[in-house]
């Protein structure tokens, strides 16, 4: 009995402090921590405050708070895995730990928070530009389940980056990574809205997760009707549960 009580304490101080360490590594990444926060918030200002111009019945502001949320959490899942573990595994740091007595779920929680905690920061400065200066005006509730909704659903890209990591090596990851996030988040309607796009891409957005994560925020915020969430949270489910899987056999063979 004592046994156990010690040890309890003694995974929740490992699992903290694996976290604030993979927190503090990320931090002073220069090149992964001003991207992750400066990019979605450059281009939300860009587009939706500095642009004139109206889309139909969207308010274009709140339409791209929610898309440009979309795509501000999927950066920093895909490159906190992708990246984080090609490069741990170059320099046999993931070899380290696994010899080390840290239990192997730490290191994947570790690097969990991380995404989470930036994909909040970016959030944040999206709702600040919004509701500061593009005349966005949300419910402190809706706001809530706004962030609840992108958060969450940065699992399959957690999922993504974890297999691209098990993939590649080193630098590889990071042009590998950008070949995915970038055309996936343009074709997802991310940076801007699909009916802009010829319809054969319009169709064939259904095929990204990022676009599925870009119809639930968009029905929280308001600017679509109709959203199926149970639909799109199944989807965005299966395909972290096969990415997660396809990880996991390339895991056991590194």
């Amino acid at each position: 009995m004592n046994t156990l009580a010690h040890a309890a304490p003694s995974l929740w101080r490992i699992q903290a402090l694996e976290a604030w360490f993979e927190f503090l590594r990320v931090l002073r990444t220069p090149a992964f921590a001003i991207p992750s926060l400066a990019f979605p918030v450059v281009f939300y200002v860009l587009f939706a405050i500095l642009l004139p111009g109206q889309w139909g019945d969207f308010q274009k502001s709140a339409y791209l708070l929610a898309t440009y949320g979309a795509f501000g959490v999927i950066g920093p899942a895909l490159f906190g895995f992708g990246v984080g573990l090609a490069i741990e595994r170059e320099k046999g740091w993931l070899e380290l730990k696994r010899v080390s007595p840290m239990p192997t779920f730490a290191y994947f929680l570790a690097k969990i928070f991380m995404s989470l905690v930036f994909g909040l920061a970016v959030v944040c400065l999206l709702s600040i530009a919004a509701i500061g200066f593009g005349g966005v005006r949300v419910d402190p509730l809706v706001w809530l389940k706004l962030v609840a909704v992108l958060l969450l659903g940065t699992a399959p890209f957690c999922a993504l980056g974890l297999l691209i990591g098990t993939l590649v090596k080193g630098q590889a990851a990071v042009a590998i990574v950008n070949l995915v996030y970038l055309p996936m988040s343009v074709l997802s309607g991310l940076w801007m809205p699909l009916f802009a796009f010829p319809v054969l891409v319009q169709k064939l957005a259904v095929v990204w997760p990022a676009w599925h994560l870009a119809q639930m925020a968009l029905g929280v915020i308001g600017q679509l009707q109709g959203v199926n969430y149970g639909l799109h949270a199944a989807v965005l489910a299966g395909m972290t549960v096969a990415l997660l899987a396809l990880a996991a056999f390339r895991m056991r063979r590194l």
